[in-house]
């Protein structure tokens, strides 16, 4: 029962003109849900009163208990059957729920609006604080009045005939004097107090203005911090930056509803080069389907039974989801890109359970699709969704997938990031033998791959990155393949190292190209220990390519912890001797 009442904890009580006038406390009973207030003047009256009320509340609240046990158990089944059927229904119209939501992010909702607002209660202000009811900031306080001396006319009262004639009057005037002083002394004391309680209530509100004051700055700064960057954000989503569009996409997929259970998860990466989307999502299994369809109360054994769908309709079930959260996930894509930047979507949907053929728990491609926006948008969802031809609409996309998914069968991505590639082979590192004295471009060239393979893996690690070295081929300028998992530079990165003493032409950064286009990468980085054309520049502009020269990779070797020179004039002689 105690568990269940919070307290404010016993508070002092003033006056409007701040007076003590007593003690005060707040109850709240959590299972009832009732607030109570309670004052006395004396201390030990509101226990009193707290005590009285909590026998109450324990009355009422065993009645609450045993009414609660007598509520009928036909009705629980009957309340479960309605959720129950609830989410299987919600399973059923994972498709049709979508179509009447605007998926495309509203800018104007991420930003924080509210006004800053302190509750005095939560602050533990004290009462005679007077707070400000719209803004909620302290703006005054009740100070304490100075007391009035004491009259000397209430004090030396008119002495009687008799009390003159017997001689009492001067020590009757002694004595009315001697309580004037004392009443006079008393009453400064206590003025004295006044003026230092009103003191300490001033500097106290002051203090309270000023914590207010700074709260609402730092306050207003973190708020006005994250609109800026919300609109920074929403400004280079607009100029189709490829970050930006990946987060974009991101809170696409986020604000989409589904069961609790679901899994929510997934994988994005962007192609800025032809506008494809690769989504990578996390499907749910057929274990997180709801099942039960019934529930019902057996008076004859005094128990609930439940009832679940059949496997076969279970089965059926789990079949129509994946393709509804397949078309479901391509829609809310595609009517999101208000800036057209997503031309087309491949999504693989992705099954995390355990095989029973093995016992462990593995991760498969069950269903995998690739459509254009122009292509999806001419379906007639509405009538998908009316007509049920989930699955029929997703092999009209001309998606692939196991005649039964529920089956956990995989299939084959039609695109994926592949790390596996039987040209790569091992390597050395080079790095640490550099100094201020080695020139890399006189260095042997099978050293010079190496090194580059080195400098780049250790740029791609911080964000989770791997590079590998391809076969050799022995002439200066051999490959090596990046795999890159951040948003902003993401995919698979094609990299050529150059070890020349001459300008680099045009047909190297043409060659690059091509290497990317068949290679299905995001990008491609030329690195040389010489520099490039004019021309070069200008075929690599506004194309998905990087071309770094001798001044950038020392950068790099500095900005990792290694130092080298480039000396072409000595690498000319050098090579040349060794040539002889």
């Amino acid at each position: 029962m105690d568990d269940l009442i919070e307290s404010s904890g016993v508070r002092n009580k003033y006056t409007s003109t701040g007076r003590h006038s007593g003690y005060q406390v707040d109850l709240y009973h959590s299972g009832l849900d009732e607030h109570k207030h309670l004052s006395a003047v004396e201390h030990s009256a509101l226990l009193g009163k707290v005590h009285n009320q909590t026998i109450s509340w324990q009355a009422k609240w065993e009645k609450e208990l045993h009414k609660q046990e007598q509520q009928s158990k036909e009705e629980n089944a009957r309340e479960r059957t309605e959720k129950a059927q609830a989410k299987i229904k919600q399973v059923e119209n994972i498709l049709k729920h979508t179509l009447s939501i605007d998926d495309a992010i509203d800018w104007e909702t991420l930003k924080h609006k509210d006004e800053f607002c302190l509750n005095p209660k939560s602050n533990a202000y004290v009462d005679y604080i007077i707070f400000d009811k719209k803004n909620g900031f302290p703006k005054e306080v009740t100070l304490k009045m100075q007391k009035a001396m004491p009259k000397q006319e209430n004090f030396f009262t008119k002495i009687g005939f008799f009390q003159k004639v017997l001689g009492q009057e001067e020590k009757i005037r002694a004595k009315q004097q001697e309580e004037f002083d004392k009443a006079i002394a008393v009453r400064k004391v206590e003025n004295e107090e006044i003026r230092k309680d009103n003191i300490e209530r001033e500097a106290e509100l002051e203090a309270k203005q000023n914590q207010w004051e700074k709260e609402k700055v730092e306050f207003e700064k973190a708020q006005n911090e994250h609109n800026a960057k919300v609109e920074e954000l929403e400004g280079q989503y607009q100029k189709k930056d490829v970050a930006a569009i990946i987060e974009y996409c991101e809170m696409v997929l986020n604000n989409s509803e589904y069961l609790d259970n679901f899994p929510q998860e997934f994988d994005l990466q962007y192609n800025d080069t032809n506008g494809m989307l690769l989504v990578d999502y996390q499907l749910p299994s057929i274990n997180e389907m709801p099942t039960i369809n019934n529930v019902r109360y057996v008076k004859s054994r005094d128990e609930i039974e439940e009832k679940t769908i059949s496997q076969s309709a279970l089965a059926k079930l789990y079949d129509e989801a994946i393709y509804q959260i397949v078309l479901r996930t391509l829609h809310e894509l595609f009517e999101a890109d208000t800036i057209d930047a997503i031309s087309s979507i491949n999504l693989n949907g992705l099954v995390t359970a355990v095989n029973p053929a093995t016992g462990h728990e593995e991760t498969s491609c069950i269903v995998t699709v690739q459509t254009t926006k122009e292509a999806f948008e001419a379906i007639n969802l509405e009538g998908i969704v009316s007509s049920q031809t989930y699955k029929e609409c997703f092999k009209s996309l001309k998606g692939v997938g196991s005649a039964k998914l529920s089956t956990m069968t995989a299939v084959k991505p039609l695109l994926e990031l592949n790390k596996s590639d039987r040209r790569f082979r091992d390597h050395y590192e080079v790095a640490d033998s550099l100094n201020d004295e080695v020139n890399i471009a006189a260095m042997d060239w099978e050293d010079f791959e190496h090194l580059v393979r080195e400098i780049f893996q250790k740029e791609f690690t911080e964000n989770g990155g791997e590079v590998r070295v391809t076969q050799a081929s022995a002439d200066g300028g051999v490959d090596a393949i990046a795999f890159d998992p951040d948003p902003l530079r993401g995919g698979k990165i094609v990299i050529q190292a150059k070890r020349y003493t001459n300008v680099v032409g045009v047909a190297a950064v043409r060659d690059l190209y091509g290497t990317v286009m068949n290679e299905g990468a995001t990008k491609g980085i030329l690195v040389t220990t010489s520099d490039y054309g004019s021309d070069s520049y200008n075929f690599a502009k506004d194309k998905p390519l990087t071309l770094l020269n001798g001044s950038n990779l020392l950068h790099l070797l500095e900005k990792h912890g290694h130092k080298a020179k480039i000396d072409i004039k000595e690498a000319k002689k050098v090579l040349k001797e060794q040539a002889a």
